[in-house]
């Protein structure tokens, strides 16, 4: 199964038998085994890149929950069960991952030198995708997270502010009231992203249109459209704080009277052997976010 997750990455047989250490001949003829193992095609074989079947498919991701369970059990066998050793694997969402974790990577090097902490980010989707079949071994995500497999522990809440250009006729409120939103322009990212539901509701409730001819691709996206005067942008605070600045291109408000929140949580597989380091990953991210 190692040898056809390697094949699976690389493409071909040559670039696969060079990432797995091993003679091109003995990583073909273990593909070969596995086929014969499961009576299935895996690969299509031909002169160029390699490609995997429908059936080889599934079995990868299969391979790949199996493949992570195997390290994650010989990590714990290694530890007294809940030693902060080994590697783990986090997907991240974009929109939280570049404003939170270099802090916590940096506390784990100081505190934990033996444990190496892999960061991938990925659309909410993805990231659930890729956890469900080993790929992550825990993801920081925006919740809810729906699904029976999944252990989910909140983390915190974090504030949602106004974000408009400097000469916005609301840049000049304390606060902005929710009716003062009516009839302006939302602007926020694609629908793959809880956050883009969250401003959806909103923008219903006050009589604000979302914007999707702009949607942004990215949170600066969004930050550098509404300091345009595009539109106006709610943003999560933990960007605010990493990201911008006295005198930029921006003013920040809070809503008056209503508090807009969205919830952030570490997921992990209910079967995962290392709940207890995951817990204590979760401490150091709670400690971070409220630092």
């Amino acid at each position: 199964m190692h040898y056809f997750s390697e094949l699976a990455a690389a493409g071909n047989f040559r670039r696969a038998a060079e990432r797995a250490g091993v003679s091109q001949p003995s990583l073909s003829a273990q593909i070969q085994l596995l086929e014969a193992q499961l009576g299935q095609s895996l690969v299509e074989r031909g002169a160029g890149a390699t490609m995997l079947t429908p059936m080889g498919r599934e079995i990868l991701r299969h391979a790949h929950a199996i493949l992570a369970d195997v390290s994650a059990l010989s990590d714990l066998a290694r530890s007294d069960g809940d030693a902060m050793i080994g590697t783990i694997r986090l997907g991240a969402s974009p929109t939280l991952g570049p404003y939170l974790l270099p802090q916590v990577v940096a506390r784990l090097h100081r505190d934990h030198p033996e444990l190496r902490l892999h960061i991938r980010e990925g659309l909410p989707h993805d990231l659930l995708r890729d956890l469900a079949s080993g790929l992550h071994d825990v993801v920081l995500t925006q919740l809810p997270v729906i699904g029976d497999q999944y252990f989910v522990m909140s983390l915190f809440r974090e504030p949602l502010l106004l974000v408009m250009a400097q000469d916005d006729p609301l840049a000049g409120q304390r606060c902005v009231q929710p009716e003062m939103l009516a009839g302006r322009g939302l602007l926020t990212l694609s629908p793959h992203y809880r956050l883009s539901d969250q401003i959806q509701a909103l923008g219903k409730a006050v009589g604000a249109p979302v914007l999707r001819d702009y949607e942004g691709t990215s949170l600066d996206a969004v930050r550098q459209m509404a300091g345009m005067g595009m539109g106006i942008a709610l943003l999560p605070a933990l960007y605010i704080r990493s990201e911008i600045r006295d005198h930029d291109d921006v003013t920040i408000r809070p809503m008056a009277s209503q508090i807009i929140e969205r919830e952030v949580g570490l997921v992990w597989r209910r079967s995962a052997g290392r709940a207890a380091i995951y817990q204590r990953l979760a401490d150091m991210v709670i400690s971070v976010a409220g630092s």
